[in-house]
């Protein structure tokens, strides 16, 4: 659930209710979470600890072992003269929101650009859009170029707009993309599809039209499991079922300013790097209601027996009024080739939703949600479905949490007033999209790079501040798509 390709905005109703759901305190990563279909079975190095006590006192602790963690430890490591780096992952190996996701390198870019560019202008819209676009590329290239089997795929993805008001800003935010990108610039890159080729091309009836773009797919756990053994390889010290409880500032002099305690033992460091997303307000209480958890459903399915046998040629987004579902295809090659991984659906519970926001119970599913979801494939596809596999249309089902600040961009940079003390965190549900180069970004932060460095790449929205500290939710963030006044006069 941790590529959701959709960002999310603010909206203003019962304030009161998400104030409440926002002020839940995150906790621990639950032990028995729903098994997710990327992790069965589970690979070796799940339960890898490099060594059997923790170390007294290490450089850098990394906490978390999802994409975002396992690409910082990559970064510092792979640096001329890296650091002892020791990670610690609550549970298993990629057991959160990255192991648990709906496998898409989906950007969507278009979907926020025009709030983008209200918000932040348009230089750092298009910066923003251009890094999404060389996020999911980036991840593709460095599997292919470290020989990482994580099942990638590269191609077309396609969102069957249903919505009149969706339609007209889908055109609309392009028609802003190429102007502002240009032409010619890949982010901005789209195809417009009408009613009739949308039904004939993708197999599914009743859309006003589509756009497709470029995206692709991976398994996400496969690709962390790759990054963490080059990382092992460069000295990494990996600890599983160890989760940091707390941390606190070392008593008496030297470098080692941290005190991190679990479980099994206390750690000296000389810096800390929160890599905990959902969870973070559990180890750090001034970022609750400014990082919110909201729970994720997926299901992974076998097509009916209307999808073409040799499988569908590009990935889906289905968008509606109120909402979307994403959904991809398991390449030839994979285990389980010609599967169907969708999820989204959180509008369909009671209140829109509500309830799943501010919990970090992945050991279950909402039913209403989950019966959405292994309905929904089925419901778009239409009389294209066909019967059912014999053997059952779900395969598996689970969920995962995602973690969503208020103003929907991730909080990544050192923690004002706090010395040595690091956050990458809050990726709105497209961590496959972001968490890399972030990760990236946040290793040059650590080295000490000028911001006019990272400015010219990296978006400034992102960048942890004092100012953000003090965004607190103050509405409901739902997964609805974002309508601008200004479009109401055109409809």
């Amino acid at each position: 659930t941790d590529n959701l390709p959709i960002h999310e905005i603010l909206l203003n109703s019962n304030p009161w209710q998400m104030d409440e759901r926002a002020a839940i305190a995150p906790t621990l990563p639950r032990s028995n979470p729903t098994t997710s279909y990327w992790q069965d079975p589970p690979h070796p190095l799940s339960t890898h600890r490099t060594t059997s006590d923790l170390p007294e006192s290490v450089s850098t602790v990394i906490i978390g072992s999802g994409i975002t963690g396992a690409s910082i430890a990559y970064n510092v490591l792979n640096s001329p003269s890296p650091p002892s780096v020791l990670m610690l992952e609550a549970r298993e190996v990629c057991s959160g929101a990255t192991g648990r996701n709906g496998g898409h390198t989906k950007a969507a870019s278009y979907r926020a650009f025009l709030d983008n560019c209200r918000d932040q202008g348009e230089v750092e819209a298009a910066k923003i859009a251009r890094f999404e676009y060389n996020g999911i590329k980036a991840v593709h290239a460095f599997a292919r170029q470290h020989n990482i089997d994580c099942d990638g795929w590269e191609g077309d993805t396609v969102d069957i707009i249903y919505d009149k008001n969706q339609w007209i800003r889908a055109k609309t935010a392009i028609s802003e993309m190429r102007r502002i990108l240009g032409d010619k610039d890949p982010a901005a890159k789209y195809r417009f599809h009408d009613a009739s080729e949308t039904a004939e091309k993708y197999l599914v009836d009743g859309a006003l039209g589509a756009v497709s773009y470029e995206a692709g797919s991976i398994s996400a756990y496969k690709f962390v499991i790759g990054i963490l053994n080059i990382a092992l390889d460069k000295g990494l010290n990996l600890q599983t079922q160890t989760p940091a409880l707390k941390f606190e500032r070392s008593s008496g002099a030297g470098q080692h300013r941290w005190t991190v305690k679990t479980p099994r033992g206390s750690i000296r460091a000389e810096r800390v790097i929160m890599a905990t997303n959902g969870y973070t307000a559990y180890l750090y209480p001034p970022v609750k209601g400014i990082i919110v958890p909201l729970r994720g459903t997926v299901a992974a399915q076998r097509p009916g027996s209307g999808i073409p046998k040799e499988g569908l040629k590009t990935t889906y987004s289905f968008i509606y009024g109120n909402g979307y579902e994403y959904m991809i295809f398991r390449p030839t090659g994979s285990t389980f080739a010609g599967d169907l991984v969708i999820g989204g659906c959180s509008t369909k519970a009671p209140e829109e939703g509500l309830f799943e926001w501010g919990t970090t119970d992945d050991t279950s599913i909402d039913p209403e949600i989950g019966q959405y979801v292994r309905d929904s494939a089925a419901e778009y596809f239409g009389s294209h479905w066909g019967e059912d596999d014999p053997n059952g249309r779900i395969r598996k089902q689970w969920t995962g949490i995602m973690g969503y600040s208020s103003q929907g961009f991730p909080l990544v940079g050192s923690i004002p007033h706090e010395e040595d003390l690091w956050i990458a965190a809050s990726f709105q549900g497209s961590g496959m999209v972001l968490c890399f180069l972030t990760a990236q970004a946040l290793a040059t932060m650590m080295d000490g790079a000028e911001d006019e460095e990272l400015d010219e790449w990296f978006p400034r929205a992102f960048r942890m501040s004092e100012g953000r500290l003090k965004h607190r939710f103050q509405g409901r963030l739902h997964e609805k798509a974002p309508m601008d006044f200004e479009l109401q006069s055109q409809l």
